[in-house]
């Protein structure tokens, strides 16, 4: 993205909190803070990764983004548009220019109808076309997605698991988005498929010039498809830059440790800590930097200051108190 050229996504501030409640009671016992505070932002045709350990507000944050949960704080802004302010009908219009691709193919498809109904279903509710452009339609989308026409007479449960995330990609491209927001959507998947899938999406982007917001707990995967890289951790950002400087000089702690789990990322790279001890709970985060608890790092200032995301060099943001460049890892290829 050039410096001159406005992000298709800005996000800013963003915040979540869900109520809690005690068993047996319907009063509201304290608030879970699934995001905290984060922002971002993805240039047209860019792929984003956003990855953490699961529970790190990853989905809350790619629903957040598409407005399908209402943020309890915090701006969003697509291609200039103020999302937040939109009424209920500019927002539905607004819907066919931002789509989700679910982690659960079957779960995310009705099995009562076939998969010719269901890639057609975004242009009927929309009212786009008539029926032999919605049928010419269905023919391009199938194709796109490597399935044949033969095949839209089938139900989802005549379908393999990686046919099934085609379909759903299809009917996620019949409305002609610009923005993708792909959550775990290729985590069910066979390893084998998982490359296919990854290998559709990018051809995707590159013949549609798609945006894709790419959310995964699998670094292999994000290393894979990801042009810059956002780390998650207890519902914040704490590392973001290109996914080059991301993982051959991780700055967090964590980025790190999580890169340390990875036997393939580990080849030509200084042994960095495992992390240890449970994850802290959202409806409690501990003070200062939320990562304090299980960093060996760890000093004082951690445990009562929560550090900001600062810029750290090579297109880094990093949010830890004792990062700089001379802490990042040594460069791995």
């Amino acid at each position: 993205m050039s410096v001159d050229e406005a992000p298709l996504l800005s996000v800013r501030g963003l915040r979540k909190e869900f109520p809690t409640r005690k068993r047996g009671l319907l009063r509201t016992a304290g608030t879970l803070l699934a995001v905290d505070d984060i922002s971002f932002d993805i240039a047209r045709g860019e792929v984003l990764g956003l990855v953490g350990e699961s529970g790190c507000g990853k989905t809350t944050t790619g629903r957040l983004v598409l407005r399908l949960i209402e943020p309890t704080a915090g701006s969003i802004r697509f291609d200039g548009i103020d999302v937040l302010a939109l009424s209920a009908a500019d927002m539905r219009a607004m819907r066919r220019r931002m789509q989700i691709v679910f982690q659960d193919p079957f779960g995310a498809l009705n099995p009562r109808m076939t998969a010719g109904e269901l890639i057609a279903e975004p242009l009927v509710v929309h009212g786009i076309g008539d029926r032999l452009s919605q049928e010419a339609r269905l023919r391009d989308l199938l194709d796109r997605v490597g399935l044949a026409i033969s095949q839209a007479g089938r139900f989802p449960h005549e379908f393999s698991g990686g046919q099934r995330q085609r379909l759903c990609i299809a009917r996620a491209l019949a409305l002609d988005p610009d923005l993708l927001v792909c959550d775990e959507a290729v985590s069910a998947l066979d390893v084998s498929v998982q490359a296919q899938i990854l290998n559709l999406l990018q051809d995707l982007r590159r013949d549609l010039g798609l945006t894709y917001l790419f959310i995964s707990h699998d670094l292999g995967v994000v290393h894979h498809i990801s042009d810059r890289v956002a780390v998650m951790y207890l519902g914040q950002i704490v590392e973001l830059g290109p996914r080059r400087a991301i993982f051959s000089a991780p700055a967090h702690p964590y980025t790190q440790a999580l890169l340390n789990s990875v036997p393939a990322a580990q080849k030509g790279r200084r042994n960095f800590f495992t992390v240890k001890g449970d994850v802290p709970s959202a409806a409690n985060p501990p003070p200062g930097c939320r990562f304090h608890t299980r960093c060996p790092l760890v000093i004082d200032r951690c445990r009562s200051e929560p550090p900001a995301l600062r810029p750290l060099g090579d297109g880094r943001e990093v949010a830890c108190h004792l990062a700089t460049d001379t802490t990042a890892g040594s460069e791995t290829r």
